[in-house]
């Protein structure tokens, strides 16, 4: 069981004894909520993910420790991690000027230990998709469009079958939060999630009165969206007629002069 849904059925000081009395009490509830006990498999597969979350977490630094060291003397790179992978061999070897031996020696260092942790995220993801090609629930979520070997496995390590949820809005409500406090017990960080909001569009436009949706990047699609403007125009256009024959006919049901 979650624990925050035990600690009300919690009296006086926490203790073995107190807290055995909360458990059992909470155990008989009619509409508890229960954890699925996880698999040994499960806990390698979330191992994995951990830390490799924890590798990503540590590039990331570097590479924006190496951004600010080179903006401090005046090199710009533009934001992304390709463009700064590929630029600065150019830059250690050509801005000698505004880089002293001793700061060109650092950003080496660091770049070194980026290459270093490159080598091991690709290590534990291309161990993580081999696990998920080789398990049955995660090819069957990889089936779904935008999801991928990393996200698949995740689930799966994080849910497993996904039985301990009664309907698919509870998942999503979980999806969309990025908490996973009530899967595996411990709090977690929706600006940490980043797998997760990896796997939705980086922008959507949602006509949900008319049904539409249209999702695009984030720089913009510009011919996606005309068709969808289109689209739209010509499902409202015959209701905005219907509406202003109904307004003429009873203008004083639809706020109409009379």
């Amino acid at each position: 069981m979650p624990a925050k849904y035990v600690r009300p059925y919690s009296k006086g000081q926490k203790n073995d004894f107190n807290d055995a009395e909360a458990i059992a009490e909470a155990v008989q509830r009619p509409t508890m909520k229960f954890v699925a006990t996880k698999t040994a498999e499960q806990l390698d597969l979330q191992a994995l993910h951990r830390v490799r979350e924890r590798l990503v977490s540590q590039r990331t630094g570097i590479i924006n420790q190496i951004r600010a060291f080179m903006l401090e003397r005046g090199i710009a790179v533009r934001p992304g991690i390709g463009f700064l992978r590929t630029e600065l061999p150019t830059i250690l070897a050509t801005r000698t000027d505004a880089l002293s031996p001793r700061m060109l020696r650092v950003i080496e260092e660091l770049a070194g230990d980026w290459r270093r942790l490159d080598q091991r995220i690709d290590g534990l993801s291309g161990e993580i998709e081999a696990l998920a090609r080789q398990d049955q629930a995660c090819s069957r979520r990889m089936t779904v469009p935008g999801i991928g070997p990393i996200i698949s496995s995740a689930m799966v390590a994080a849910i497993g079958t996904g039985d301990v949820f009664s309907k698919g809005r509870d998942f999503g409500a979980l999806a969309r939060t990025g908490t996973q406090a009530d899967l595996d017990g411990r709090p977690h960080d929706p600006r940490q999630n980043l797998e997760a909001r990896q796997s939705l569009p980086a922008r959507s436009v949602r006509g949900r009165r008319h049904g539409l949706c249209w999702s695009g990047s984030r720089t913009g699609n510009v011919t996606g969206l005309k068709s969808w403007i289109e689209a739209a125009k010509r499902l409202v256009a015959p209701q905005r007629a219907g509406d202003r024959a109904r307004q003429q006919a009873c203008p004083h049901r639809l706020g109409g002069a009379g």
